[in-house]
């Protein structure tokens, strides 16, 4: 990462803290002595720190995934995604005891069970079952991020299940404002508030919609044509007008739209599977979710809506003078890219797992690109247990593995084991870049 980059990052960092900060002090000048008189008071203003700081957390998770451009350069998506993941659980953790601590300080004062306060409260407290639906729809978006969750549900369910987040905050903010003792009578407190949520929403539609849109209208891209490459998977080339003003590299992805029946309503995060020119980009889709089963039948002609470029998974991250580049299936589609944008004084080993020959998707188009600059492809087709892919096995094929950087796309096993490998072989975290197939953020 760059000086500049790194600034970028840091000042991001400063502005969240602050924010943070500020939101703490918020209920500290709003809380009396009262707030404090009896255990249920105690109960009741524990839940209220709970809201306000589970809340903050929530807008700083949207924005993390917001898609602003300068951050995305600075810190990368992938990394972005990750914060996001880690910072969502305790969101979802202290809007949670929000909902239990009130209910249970204000049960306890009414002397009455837990579930017939959460009844009178929904049903007679201003906004409170709008808000009431938006702790559902966090907890739904909370479930279906477990690893487990995920596994079972399609790219396209767990995407449509993260939209309702952005409604969920939309929901709750009147409930806040109107019935929170730290903005009744605090007008400051109230107008911090306020700023934020509009600052959040701001960003979100800026930076999601309009910019995206602007974008898709002014290089007016659509589908040239579908090429099935594969059993399952077919590639996607796009022409537009003026692409390479883009700034896109080999090893990014957009979210692109196909704005044809089922396909147009959800952004699909697909890498770039050759280096971009001024006129064509092309992905290449295995049929894993719903809508990526259909995109054979998208239509030549068909308007496309993007956004993007994103990512940091790019050639000019390499700084030693040998490369290694190791896909896993489909994986290997970023890593095709990547090849025709290195230096031509980088000497590059490509390592390709498969399970079978019929997935060694663009086998021809490697083997011209390595056979044009001098690379190695490895083709390693088999089980894990005949390609364990740890630092043994890579050095058989690749002995300068050592003194490498390493790219590595395709399934989390792959990726953990190169990297393990890596680790092995006291290659450095800087020297190291993955692309690893999870759900993106919406």
């Amino acid at each position: 990462m760059t000086v500049g980059k790194r600034y970028n990052a840091d000042w991001a960092s400063l502005v969240l803290g602050l924010g943070l900060g500020l939101t703490a002090a918020v209920y500290l000048e709003s809380t009396t002595k009262a707030d404090w008189n009896s255990v249920y008071a105690s109960i009741t203003g524990i839940s209220r720190i709970c809201a306000l700081i589970g809340s903050y957390l929530a807008l700083v998770g949207l924005v993390l995934v917001s898609r602003i451009s300068w951050i995305e350069k600075s810190v990368g998506h992938d990394r972005l995604v990750i914060w996001h993941r880690k910072l969502g659980p305790y969101s979802l953790y202290l809007i949670t005891f929000h909902v239990l601590f009130v209910t249970l300080g204000y049960a306890g004062n009414d002397r009455v069970p837990m579930a017939v306060e959460m009844w009178r409260m929904v049903r007679t407290y201003p906004w409170m079952l709008p808000a009431f639906l938006a702790f559902i729809f966090f907890a739904a978006a909370g479930i279906s991020s477990y690893k487990k969750a995920r596994a079972k549900m399609s790219y396209e369910t767990w995407w449509t299940i993260h939209l309702y987040t952005y409604l969920a905050i939309a929901l709750s903010f009147m409930h806040q404002i109107l019935t929170g003792p730290m903005f009744i009578g605090h007008p400051l407190n109230k107008l911090y508030w306020e700023v934020l949520y509009i600052l959040a929403v701001s960003i979100v539609i800026l930076w999601r919609a309009v910019i995206p849109t602007a974008r898709s209208l002014v290089h007016g891209l659509r589908v040239e044509q579908t090429v099935v490459e594969g059993p399952g998977v077919v590639s996607i080339v796009m022409r537009g007008r003026n692409l390479d003003r883009l700034g896109a590299q080999g090893g990014q992805f957009f979210g692109w739209r196909f704005m044809t029946p089922g396909q147009w309503w959800i952004s699909h995060p697909y890498s770039l599977s050759a280096a971009p020119t001024s006129h064509y980009m092309r992905v290449t889709v295995k049929e894993l979710g719903d809508a990526s089963k259909s995109v054979k039948s998208i239509k030549p002609g068909t308007r496309v809506f993007f956004e993007g470029p994103y990512g940091t998974f790019v050639a000019d991250k390499a700084k030693k003078g040998h490369v290694v580049l190791v896909g896993g299936g489909v994986g290997i589609t970023p890593l095709r890219a990547l090849l025709e944008e290195f230096d031509i004084s980088k000497d590059i080993d490509v390592i390709f797992r498969a399970s079978r020959e019929e997935d060694l998707v663009l086998r021809r188009e490697l083997d011209e690109l390595a056979d044009a600059r001098g690379a190695r492809v490895h083709y390693l087709v088999g089980s894990r247990t005949e390609h364990p892919m740890n630092a043994k096995y890579i050095l058989k094929f690749v002995p300068a593995f050592r003194d490498s950087d390493v790219y590595v796309c395709g399934p989390t096993p792959l990726v953990e084991a190169v990297r393990q490998a890596a680790l092995d072989c006291g290659i450095p975290k800087n020297r190291f870049h993955d692309e690893a197939f999870e759900f993106h953020a919406v």
